[in-house]
């Protein structure tokens, strides 16, 4: 059996409601068929579940850690119990491949409840070195000891993103569960069925009512209500630059805290002595890892001169190997985008660079043999510059630019020539100059000769590429505040 998330309904205090807005479709972006009805919340509604949240926070922050990871140990054991069926609602909402639907939506969505369950169980307090204070006007002479101590930050509204319905709810979700938090979520609008599961999950594994709330829409109202109710204490948020900004503004009102993942324009600085078969294996995970809907995506690729024109020869090579098509077909490695709108959106920054001077060696039109389905081809742009705008603005699709450079220093230069900095790599088979340059970036994080994660390693970007850090025990930090406590021993 599957965790039962009544179709249409928002999770609300620990009860399953009607949406005072009504509903909306989820459309498949692979076939464009319905896949179900997705409830509408009313402001009034999301500020309910704010409400439900608050009156919960006390007693579940009180709650034994080891009673915290029981729940999320067991909704992960649920999770696994029918992760079949969550695999096809993932795939069938995101459009992703099987392999990816599988193994990097649910798998690392049940992953990370396992992992904090764990988190659940850290040390929360931190003795720091006593203190000897000589006699003063602030009393006699005393011996002070100190602890810094995490407490949580009550109640946190989780805005997902649409590009991996299970992995990107669970990371912020289950580290605030942990912590003691209580949470509103407010799944992206174009595939937000699965985190009803998720949520569906928890209250089988025991979650008291109101220590989870999901809260759910297409309308813009919906996240508004989620950021500016105040029972609020913390945002987190992982979507465009641009809607952090204002998440921001309305955060700063009343000092609530934030964690923010935003865009990213990942440059692939690749040096003459890297191994450029590694290099182009990375690169390529744009075209084919969630059809480049990914703000790690290495999609500005930074070439020295020398082996500038086999790198291009390469990944032209490598994408005329990429299967693009229905997600749902053995051999597929390229699916759809989320809709048509984003498809539209891509398309438009392929014509822009076409109109500003790249040269599309790669891609560029439209799949002609798939008549339904959101599908971009896989595009190269090269002989591009650094001031074009598909070379500073963050596509959000299977599109790689390609710009050339002369030094190392001119490479660093150009990698830190943008108003993003989440991650960036470095291909060199020098591996002093790979750490070197990687020191230079200024980006949240740096691959060196990979694109793989450490996923103990702290996550978060530069500049304008977010705030904060998650991932690992930067996580439980993330969703705590640190409280000193001091005494006269």
């Amino acid at each position: 059996m599957t965790a039962a998330a009544p179709e249409g309904k928002l999770f609300v205090g620990g009860e399953w409601v009607e949406p005072t807005g009504g509903h909306y479709a989820v459309i498949d972006p692979a076939t464009e068929a319905v896949v179900g009805q997705a409830p509408e919340a009313s402001r009034e509604q999301v500020h309910q579940a704010a409400a439900a949240a608050r009156d919960a926070f006390a007693a579940w922050s009180r709650t034994a850690p080891e009673d915290r990871a029981a729940v999320l140990d067991r909704a992960a054991d649920l999770m696994q119990r029918d992760v079949a069926a969550h695999a096809e609602l993932a795939q069938a909402e995101s459009g992703a491949t099987t392999a990816t639907a599988r193994g990097m939506q649910v798998a690392v969505g049940i992953a990370r409840f396992r992992r904090y369950a764990k988190g659940a169980l850290e040390p929360v307090e931190q003795g720091l070195p006593p203190q000897v204070n000589a006699a003063g006007p602030m009393g006699g002479a005393a011996v002070l000891g100190a602890l810094a101590v995490r407490q949580p930050v009550g109640v946190v509204t989780c805005i997902t993103s649409y590009n991996n319905p299970w992995a990107n709810p669970a990371g912020k979700v289950a580290p605030a569960l942990a912590m003691g938090n209580t949470v509103v979520v407010k799944p992206a609008p174009q595939d937000p069925l699965s985190v009803y599961r998720m949520a569906a999950a928890l209250e089988e594994a025991g979650a008291p009512a109101g220590v989870v709330n999901v809260v759910g829409g297409a309308s813009a109202d919906v996240g508004a209500a989620a950021v500016d109710t105040p029972d609020v204490d913390m945002v987190s948020f992982t979507g465009s630059t641009a809607v952090g900004r204002r998440i921001g503004e309305v955060c700063g009102r009343t000092m609530k805290r934030q964690l923010m993942e935003l865009g990213g324009k990942g440059a692939a600085v690749v040096f003459e002595d890297a191994d450029l078969d590694a290099a182009v294996a990375g690169i390529g995970t744009t075209f084919s890892f969630y059809s480049g809907q990914i703000c790690t995506a290495p999609t500005r690729v930074l070439a020295q001169r020398g082996v500038y024109q086999a790198l291009v020869d390469k990944l032209t090579r490598y994408i005329g190997r990429l299967t693009v098509g229905d997600p749902r077909a053995r051999g597929t490695v390229v699916g759809p985008v989320i809709s048509a709108a984003h498809r539209d959106r891509v398309e438009s920054y392929v014509d822009l660079g076409r109109k500003e001077g790249a040269r599309i060696v790669a891609g560029g039109e439209r799949p002609a043999d798939l008549e339904r389905g959101f599908y971009v081809a896989p595009t190269l742009l090269v002989d591009c510059t650094p001031d074009m705008r598909v070379v500073r603005e963050e596509i959000f699709g299977p599109v790689v630019a390609v710009v050339p450079f002369d030094d190392e220093d001119e490479g660093v230069a150009l990698a830190n020539d943008s108003e993003y900095g989440l991650l960036d790599y470095v291909w060199s088979g020098d591996v002093a100059r790979a750490f070197r340059v990687a020191r230079q970036l200024r980006a949240g994080g740096v691959g060196v000769n990979t694109v793989g994660r450490n996923m103990e390693a702290p996550f978060g970007g530069f500049k304008q590429s977010g705030v904060g850090r998650d991932v690992g025990s930067y996580a439980l930090h993330a969703y705590s505040e640190l409280q000193a406590i001091v005494w006269a021993g």
